[in-house]
């Protein structure tokens, strides 16, 4: 069986951000939010960790993120392409939005070779999180046998503006028995509700609920799987949505748990999140960074 390895989701535009968050430096000495997960990755037993970019940022990604992180574990990149799609199909005439979460793990058929988990770069997720990963992981577990890091939704949120997250719900053995993508997630005076309506109406949603932060440990199969799912995908939504259409994670993996083809063991964690989906988001997450490592979790340089 072959080591776990890492897989850091870093190809996104940086839409609502006004720019590239994943390289956007958080810590004292130029750290940016993926390098305290790599950071605290590594240290829980991961020793090979897969960038997934876009060539676009390949140059600069390579200088300013891996090429420290190289010094300390091996380091494989991937490259997530608009274009990159099965053959037949073709990119929509302007579009500029990438495919979503799915496609970028199924661009990394033949580098993604073990078992893995998965994370987004502009995500703080927390140290004992990435422990319990590397433990399950390391067990032997047969194809289609998941697992997920759960969150408390009220860890999660920001106040500003509104977030995606997969909200989940567990069955009496500790799996998960469900999982809706919630893209419009928002604070409020009175709470945390949803919408997908644009608005027009809103549902509540209770602070403690479970939700999926794109934290997973999966078996290199789900990679082949990923492509070879994506044609259905993409007949759809060249139809309905070709501009802004997503292939993402959690939608596939609820389809496989409706279909009764996975299961996924769900490891909570209290944690709380820090990521910069808005520029306004940058300020909390310097100042917990920099208390984090004040209080010794972390060194200063994080990479000597």
């Amino acid at each position: 069986m072959n080591k776990p390895i890492l897989v850091v989701m870093a190809a996104g535009m940086g839409s609502r951000y006004g720019g590239l968050k994943q390289m956007d430096p958080v810590g004292q000495n130029g750290e940016v939010i993926l390098d305290y997960s790599v950071f605290d990755a590594r240290r829980a037993g991961f020793e090979t960790v897969v960038f997934i970019i876009k060539h676009a940022i390949e140059e600069e990604f390579k200088a300013r993120v891996g090429s420290r992180i190289e010094k300390y574990m091996e380091v494989r990149y991937v490259l997530q392409e608009l274009d990159d799609l099965p053959e037949g199909y073709s990119v929509p005439e302007n579009r500029v939005k990438p495919w979503g979460t799915g496609q970028a793990i199924a661009a990394g058929r033949g580098v993604i070779d073990a078992p893995f988990a998965v994370i987004n770069a502009d995500d703080y997720y927390g140290v004992e999180c990435f422990r319990q990963l590397y433990d399950y992981l390391s067990q032997p577990h047969a194809d289609r046998e998941y697992c997920m890091v759960g969150y408390l939704l009220k860890n999660t949120v920001t106040e500003h503006g509104s977030v995606a997250r997969g909200v989940c719900a567990m069955d009496e053995k500790g799996n998960l028995s469900e999982i809706h993508e919630r893209t419009r997630i928002e604070t409020y005076a009175d709470g945390i509700h949803y919408t997908e309506d644009d608005g027009a109406s809103w549902t509540e949603l209770a602070p403690d609920t479970l939700v999926s932060m794109n934290m997973w440990g999966f078996q290199p199969e789900l990679v082949d799987l990923l492509w070879a799912e994506f044609p259905a995908f993409l007949d759809k939504a060249l139809q309905t949505n070709p501009m802004k259409g997503e292939y993402l994670l959690p939608q596939v993996v609820g389809q496989l748990l409706e279909d009764e083809k996975a299961t996924v063991k769900v490891l909570s964690s209290t944690d709380k999140w820090y990521g910069v989906t808005y520029h306004d988001d940058k300020a909390a997450v310097v100042a917990a960074m920099s208390a984090k490592t004040e209080a010794g979790l972390y060194p200063a340089p994080l990479w000597p």
